[in-house]
């Protein structure tokens, strides 16, 4: 394809004329791209948030109702485009709703950012004075912490780290930050660059020769939060789960879960899956609510590595009858800040939560991933995944075929105990569409 030189310069109709040249979009194309969205002109809000806005990607805005965490019931927003995700979500929710619900905790909510730089010096002499180093660069930042600080929130804990054994004049000061409701990037990434100034600068006042000088590599915060951890939880007596177990009987579906659980924990395949299906339901609410779903999927993959091997991020244990199921999941989310400050729709979803704090809103977006997760192995070790997900699908193949009233009450009845495939709605619904025809 050809470049094109200047492309952030032109205008929104140029750009998509642009775009349509070089990639043979046609009309309806370029009509639908322009037409989606009306607010992606040179002034609006989409284009004040990001770069080369040509049109808006849409994706589904669906509520789960009815979810009790901690006694407390929310209107769950999920952003995501697959139905069988809200659909299981929700399933969850109506099971566990008259059991206790879900049970979640903030154990904790540290968040970190690194000053990366080399030196030559010798360790024992920066340790030595490592105390007024400290203060000078809590010092340094006095003015930018000061609100964060009215709030609840700054610097916890500051750490000199030397990983000269691995990198030659590698050294690390590792900062943990409180962020109040804030994600806080971009403040942790603020603090992080004046402290590192000041750490060049200090070097150089506190030593004399090669040892002056130090090369600040990168001031950047961390996506892995070990230490802003959430926790949530469901359990009930093993009977109960009869209501949901299938053709097994309560204890067997007990075990099965547990083994499920099990395989997670030891193989790396399934784990990835298992995992997936936790952030199915967590990215959800992190999108409705304007966070970054990138960095707490990379927090929370990393976090499953801790022990050196890739497992499961929850637990099961049963015991004298009962069954408990649990989820442990680093999530660094705010309520302020940033897009979610300043995004329409993510304003109105955290209005429908009841305008959480940060620490109430990872205990929604934890209990509700874990919804996502039971709910994924009840399908699986019962009555399999496919069923269930390819039902929900349907409607989308049907309306790929633009099928009318008529054919969707056809198609949907008969496959209501058939295995459902794109290949097979396709050869039905032409058969369908050839009787009517000769009739």
């Amino acid at each position: 394809m050809p470049i094109i030189d200047g492309f952030s310069k032109l205008s929104r109709d140029q750009k998509i004329k642009a775009i349509a040249q070089i990639s043979g979009i046609e009309s309806t194309g370029i009509d639908l791209l322009r037409n989606i969205n009306q607010d992606t002109n040179e002034n609006s809000f989409l284009n004040s948030i990001s770069e080369n806005v040509i049109s808006q990607f849409a994706l589904p805005y669906s509520i789960v109702p009815n979810f009790n965490i901690n006694g407390k019931i929310y209107y769950v927003p999920m952003v995501t485009e697959e139905s069988s995700v809200v659909a299981a979500a929700s399933s969850a929710a109506k099971f566990w709703f008259d059991k206790g619900g879900f049970e979640a905790k903030v154990i904790s909510a540290i968040k970190t950012g690194q000053v990366h730089f080399l030196w030559t010096g010798n360790i024992e002499n920066l340790t030595f004075i490592i105390n007024e180093l400290k203060i000078l660069l809590r010092h340094s930042v006095s003015a930018i912490i000061s609100n964060m600080e009215k709030r609840g929130g700054g610097i916890k804990k500051i750490e000199l780290f030397d990983f000269t054994d691995k990198i030659p004049n590698y050294f690390q000061v590792k900062v943990s930050f409180e962020t109040a409701d804030a994600m806080g990037a971009n403040f942790i990434n603020t603090v992080l660059e004046e402290m590192s100034a000041a750490l060049k600068q200090f070097i150089k006042n506190n030593f004399s020769g090669n040892e002056s000088n130090c090369e600040i590599i990168m001031a950047i915060l961390s996506n892995y939060n070990p230490d802003c951890l959430v926790e949530c939880s469901v359990h009930c007596q093993i009977q109960k789960l009869i209501e949901i177990s299938g053709d097994l009987n309560a204890a067997d579906f007990a075990r099965k879960f547990e083994t499920a659980v099990s395989i997670a924990n030891i193989d790396i395949h399934r784990a990835t899956t298992h995992n997936k299906g936790i952030f199915n339901g967590i990215d959800a609410v992190v999108i409705a609510t304007g966070n970054d779903f990138r960095s707490v999927e990379a927090s929370g993959h990393a976090y499953a590595a801790r022990d050196s091997y890739y497992k499961s991020l929850c637990n099961i244990e049963i015991n004298n009858g009962i069954f408990k199921y649990s989820l442990k999941v680093p999530l660094a989310i705010g309520t302020v800040g940033g897009i979610t400050s300043v995004h329409p729709l993510a304003q109105i979803s955290l209005k429908i939560l009841g305008n959480p704090s940060a620490k109430e809103l990872m205990q929604i977006a934890a209990s509700v991933g874990l919804a996502n997760n039971f709910s994924a192995i009840r399908a699986l070790i019962s009555i399999g995944i496919q069923k269930g997900h390819m039902k929900l699908h349907l409607s989308n193949i049907l309306k790929s075929f633009q099928a009318n009233d008529y054919e969707k009450e056809i198609i949907i009845k008969y496959f209501i105990n058939r295995i459902v495939s794109f290949s097979e709605v396709e050869m039905f619904i032409h058969e369908l569409r050839n009787k009517t025809t000769n009739a």
